[in-house]
């Protein structure tokens, strides 16, 4: 069974404009790369030079940020949710 990921209103375009992309993965890793492979273009904006995931970016898995998780070894089941939530900064 695939895992929904939520793509933010900026990051739409990669996706064809879909708010929403299915994918198959069991980590956070392995979703994320999927989304690569579905729609190109996903991996630079979500990640840096070192392979890390960006400041800016956020990400998490049924409501819980990976980074207090396993980051992107977070495990993610089946039928899952993953959003992919830019920060926001500002005052």
């Amino acid at each position: 069974m695939a895992v929904t990921i939520r793509i933010p209103t900026q990051l739409r375009p990669i996706a064809g404009g879909s708010s929403t992309v299915a994918v198959e993965g069991a980590t956070v890793g392995e979703v994320l790369k999927g989304l690569e492979a579905a729609h190109p273009g996903f991996h630079e904006r979500l990640f840096d030079e070192q392979g890390n995931l960006r400041r800016f970016v956020n990400v998490f898995v049924a409501d819980e940020d990976i980074r207090f998780l396993d980051g992107i070894d977070t495990p993610v089941a089946a039928g899952s949710t993953v959003s992919i939530v830019p920060a926001v900064a500002g005052g």
